[in-house]
C-alpha cells in the first residue's frame, strides 16, 4: 500500500469519508487468512494524528480496513516527544506517503486551552502541560467572539499549528525534498461526519 503516492491515498481517505458518510461503509468483518498476513508485517498507507476523544475514530471516520492506518491518538492532536518519536518511525519505517492532522468539531481540549487563555481557568497539572501545546495556536484569536465562532476557530488554527510544527521537522523537509510525502491538516465534523481537509 505505501508504493501509491500521497495524492492517491489522499483521494482513497476522501472516498472512505463519503462512505461513512453517506451510510455505505464497508469496514470489513475479519478473516483469519487477513490477520495471518497481518501478522507478518504492517505497510499502512497514511499516518494520521488524531485527537483521542471516542467520537472521532479515524479507522471508521474513513472507512478503512485493518492494515491501512497508522494511527496516533491524543487529547487535542498535540505534538510532544513521545508523539515525534511515533511519526518519526511512520516515516522512517513504514514510509507511510501521506500525514494527516486530524482535528475536531467541539474539542474538549482546545475549549479547555480556550478557556485558559480568555477566563484564566485553572487546569490540573498535567492537563495544563497538554494545553500548553496547544497554547501557541491561540495567539491570533480574537477572544471576543461568539463561544461556537472562537471554538471553531481555535480548532482550525490548532490544526494548522500542528501540521506547521511537523513541516519544521528535519524529518519532513527532507522526505519533502524527496517528494515522497505529503502532510495535510483536516477537520471532522462531529455532527455530520465530514471531514473537512484543510487548504
Amino acid at each position: 500500500m505505501s508504493e501509491l503516492s500521497a495524492t492517491a491515498v489522499l483521494q482513497r481517505l476522501k472516498e472512505g469519508n463519503e462512505r461513512f458518510v453517506t451510510g455505505r461503509a464497508r469496514f470489513p468483518t475479519v478473516q483469519k487468512e487477513v490477520l495471518a498476513e497481518l501478522a507478518k508485517g504492517q505497510n499502512p498507507f497514511a499516518t494520521i494524528l488524531g485527537c483521542s476523544d471516542s467520537r472521532v475514530p479515524p479507522e471508521l471516520v474513513f472507512d478503512a480496513g485493518f492494515g491501512d492506518l497508522f494511527v496516533v491518538r491524543v487529547a487535542g492532536n498535540v505534538l510532544g516527544p513521545s508523539i515525534l518519536g511515533t511519526l518519526q518511525y511512520a516515516g522512517s519505517h513504514l514510509h507511510t506517503p501521506l500525514f494527516v492532522v486530524l482535528g475536531h468539531e467541539g474539542c474538549g481540549a482546545v475549549k479547555a486551552a480556550l478557556a485558559t487563555k480568555f477566563e484564566g481557568a485553572a487546569q490540573k497539572s498535567r492537563i495544563a502541560i497538554l494545553l500548553d501545546d496547544i497554547q501557541p495556536a491561540l495567539e491570533s484569536l480574537d477572544g471576543t467572539q461568539p463561544p461556537e465562532a472562537l471554538l471553531h476557530s481555535a480548532v482550525e488554527a490548532n490544526v494548522r499549528h500542528t501540521v506547521r510544527e511537523l513541516l519544521a521537522t528535519p524529518e519532513a523537509q527532507a522526505r519533502l525534498r524527496e517528494g515522497k510525502m505529503k502532510l495535510v491538516g483536516a477537520v471532522y465534523e462531529l455532527e455530520t461526519g465530514r471531514v473537512r481537509f484543510l487548504d
